[in-house]
């Protein structure tokens, strides 16, 4: 069984997008080199990022970071799991700021890691991407792009195109000079060309859809 390594040759991804894509490599050359994403590098829980990804959802990066350090407080803990989670009720929730369906969202995540329903990072480095999201999505607030995000930003998998995504639409759009953005389908056949290495031109589509010359202040992420 294949196992997958956290993580991806940034330089041969780079080299192969160049040859693959003449308008997105206008861009790349542009921007130059996009690094490793720090996650890579770092110790990693999967139920940890997913509660995190949870609190995150639709708020701003500083925002989300705010309710999330008031949580690790009340917990006593920096690591969001089914017993440090269960150190607090869901009043306490509330003050720090977690909306109710997110306190639910939470809840249901400790109860499936307490009782063995969630992959361990073992399991996912022999599991496909597509069988990472299936056996996530199941959790309450976990969509696909929570899972993507995870793939790309933590699991360093190298192929993914979140087609839903906003910003990857928008970039899409700009790389190839388009008065309306692609639909998520017509992404998805537009984005073939970057396989196997999606998840570097992502990155490359995020930037060019925020760049401006005076664009310098890092948006925070959920997986960060």
């Amino acid at each position: 069984m294949p196992r997958f390594q956290r993580g991806f040759d940034i330089e041969q991804a780079q080299a192969y997008l160049a040859r693959a894509d003449r308008r997105l490599a206008t861009w790349m050359r542009r921007l130059g080199p996009l690094p490793a994403p720090e996650g890579w590098r770092k110790s990693f829980d999967p139920v940890d990022a997913l509660a995190r990804a949870i609190l995150f959802q639709q708020l701003s990066g500083k925002a989300a970071s705010t309710i999330v350090g008031r949580v690790e407080v009340a917990i006593g803990s920096q690591r969001l799991h089914a017993d440090t989670l269960a150190r607090i009720d869901d009043a306490g929730l509330r003050v720090c700021g977690v909306s109710g369906n997110k306190a639910l969202a939470l809840r249901d995540l400790a109860r499936r890691e307490a009782a063995g329903e969630l992959p361990t990072l073992r399991q996912m480095s022999v599991m496909g991407h597509e069988d990472i999201i299936n056996a996530l999505v199941p959790v309450r607030g976990i969509g696909r792009w929570t899972v993507e995000m995870m793939l790309m930003f933590r699991l360093g998998r190298p192929d993914i195109l979140p087609i839903d995504d906003l910003g990857i639409r928008k970039g899409a759009q700009r790389v190839d000079g388009l008065e309306q953005m692609l639909t998520p389908r017509a992404l998805a056949e537009r984005g073939e060309r970057w396989g196997p290495y999606r998840t570097y031109a992502s990155l490359y589509l995020w930037r060019i859809a925020d760049f401006s010359a005076d664009a310098k202040v890092k948006t925070n992420r959920s997986q960060d």
